[in-house]
């Protein structure tokens, strides 16, 4: 039987040493989150990230915009929030309405205020192996989980699902940077499972159940970023947890992996962010 990768117990040890810094500031860091919408799921996740931070001393605001806002009010906003010296982190949860263009509003914020690691200055760097401002959130929580539980990743076969800009591409590179030996499979790779069953590690971020325990090697590592609802309503992920956790030495539960590690890279990236305005 599988070891749990606990992201909760994680984020908790995480977020107890960054209390501990942040208390030290007489200055506290600060994150705006702009959220446009009334989209419920988007709601959720903004109001946990405020309570984390707020409970952590970091200043943070909510910008709420209506569904009909346009792409001018909303880019001048983020101007306004990059000449803002007490704002030092600013996050636009997507997903963005449609008339908006997600690239503009992204790429319009600071690299230097860029909390996600989105804007094309740190995702350039990512990509050309140099060490960005912050690295994005999700992908960052997933080598912090592996880190923690001391998988090796120099060396190993990781197999990565899902290619989004999100954690698919990102995590991609920065497990290369850490010299593994990683292969990218998405919605038009044929024969998933031959791919998977080689691997030593698989990363699997869809949004859909993809990953049965036949499909995976004995003894591998397997991280499960998907997250969804099935039709009773359940939350479920990419892996199913059953058969994989009879096959794998460790694996990520969901809830309860990755969901709390990318909170806690959110938190880790604010502190990051207002200690570089400050030259730490």
């Amino acid at each position: 039987m599988a070891e749990i990768l606990d992201g909760k117990k994680l984020r908790d040890k995480i977020l107890l040493n960054l209390k501990g810094r942040i208390d030290k500031y007489d200055k506290k860091p600060s994150l705006a989150v702009i959220l446009v919408g009334d989209n419920p799921a988007s709601k959720i996740y903004v109001n946990n990230k405020k309570k984390t931070a707020e409970q952590l001393g970091i200043i943070s605001q909510v910008i709420n915009f209506p569904e009909n806002v346009s792409e001018a009010e909303l880019l001048n906003k983020v101007e306004e929030l990059n000449n803002d010296n007490c704002i030092n982190a600013i996050l636009v949860q997507l997903p963005l309405p449609k008339h908006i263009s997600k690239e503009r509003v992204i790429n319009a914020i600071k690299p230097e205020k860029d909390v996600d690691g989105f804007t094309p200055y740190n995702f350039g760097r990512l990509f050309s192996g140099v060490e960005p401002i912050v690295y994005p959130c999700t992908p960052k929580g997933v080598l912090l989980l592996l880190d923690e539980y001391g998988i090796k990743i120099e060396g190993k076969h990781v197999v990565v699902v899902g290619r989004s800009n999100i954690v698919g591409r990102p995590l991609s590179q920065m497990l290369l940077n850490r010299n593994a030996t990683v292969t990218i499979c998405h919605s038009y790779t044929k024969n998933l499972a031959q791919i998977t069953k080689t691997a030593d590690i698989v990363v699997s971020a869809v949004g859909k159940k993809i990953i049965e325990g036949e499909m995976l090697k004995s003894g591998c590592v397997i991280v499960d970023v998907g997250i969804f609802k099935d039709e009773s309503g359940k939350t479920r992920g990419d892996v199913d947890f059953e058969s994989a956790s009879q096959i794998a030495s460790y694996i990520s539960p969901v809830p309860g992996g990755v969901g709390p590690m990318t909170i806690a890279s959110l938190m880790l990236n604010t502190v990051e962010l207002y200690e570089n305005s400050f030259n730490f």
